[in-house]
């Protein structure tokens, strides 16, 4: 039967994801909104929703490591797999204001992260967490990030051609839903499955939350990219995971620690060293010659492969 359920997620996947991105693209060109607005906002916060659910849920029942873990293999996953992926399918170019401001947004969550959950280090605490303050400051930094995208959407583009025949306003919106209610339930579906599966050939449930719990919320990010990159689409492609990461950590984090300080151990902050490690590397990637190409697609996926042995062996 968890086949079977594996099966119809990852279908309900991949075809809600077109569906999604379908919409979005419609919406984008009828409101003059910019592709890449749309990418960091109604793409990336709907995708990030079983990281939500996940990590909120873990907050309320205490289970500190899964609701930080979740959301900081999310985004290694998201910069390594996802942009990889999508760079293979398609290698991009990355606009200036990537460079110049969405990217270093994404620096930023990792920094401040890093900083909040250190206490030990700054002498303020006998243990490391996240609390109910740090939570709040968290999402003041996602207050910050909606004010830029709101400015920059009030300053996007005239009307022309493009947004003349997209997809109806209306046809779009029913397209969003649709397609945001098949990669929602077909990435929960595929991780119950899978988990399902996993803990039935014996592997631990700390080595499936930092396994497939983390890939498997991850999986709307990984088929909107695919698509939206497939498409052409690389606004879409690049804005979802830039969104998706800074949403992760603002505002997802930021809510479970003011719903339940979030304990830090030792593993957690490994990790965010080598997220901000991987996302330093991959705004380089992005830098140079303003793309990211096929190679560095290859050499992102080879890294994250590497981590994931990692994470299996010190499990």
């Amino acid at each position: 039967m968890n086949y079977a359920l594996l099966a119809i997620g990852l279908v309900l996947l991949v075809k809600g994801a077109d569906i999604f991105v379908t919409g979005a693209c419609g919406i984008a060109r009828r409101l003059q909104i910019p592709s890449l607005v749309v990418g960091l906002t109604i793409v990336a916060f709907g995708t990030s929703a079983p990281e939500a659910a996940v990590s909120v849920v873990s907050a309320l029942n205490g289970q500190s490591d899964l609701a930080i873990g979740n959301i900081m293999g999310s985004n290694l996953f998201n910069l390594l797999f996802v942009v990889g992926t999508a760079a293979c399918i398609l290698p991009f170019k990355v606009k200036e204001t990537i460079i110049a401001k969405e990217f270093p947004f994404v620096l930023l969550t990792c920094l401040v992260i890093l900083i909040l959950m250190l206490d030990k280090v700054w002498g303020s605490d006998s243990n490391n967490m996240i609390s109910r303050s740090d939570g709040l400051i968290l999402l003041t930094f996602l207050g910050i990030f909606m004010y830029y995208l709101l400015s920059v959407a009030l300053a996007g583009p005239k009307e022309d051609e493009e947004t003349m025949t997209a997809l109806p306003i209306g046809r779009s919106v029913i397209f969003l839903l649709i397609g945001l209610m098949g990669v929602v339930f077909g990435g929960d579906m595929t991780v119950d499955a899978a988990s399902a599966i996993a803990l039935r050939w014996g592997m631990s449930e700390t080595l499936v939350g930092l396994t497939i719990v983390g890939v498997g919320t991850s999986l709307p990010e990984l088929m909107t990219s695919y698509v939206a990159a497939r498409k052409g689409d690389s606004d879409i492609a690049l804005g979802n995971v830039i969104g998706s990461n800074v949403f992760n950590v603002f505002f997802i984090l930021g809510m479970s620690a003011v719903i339940s300080p979030i304990a830090v151990s030792n593993t957690v902050i490994i990790d965010g060293i080598l997220l901000l490690f991987i996302t330093v590397v991959a705004f380089l990637f992005a830098l140079s010659g303003r793309r990211f190409s096929k190679g560095e697609g290859i050499c992102l996926m080879m890294i994250y492969g590497v981590y994931l042995g990692f994470v299996i062996w010190r499990s």
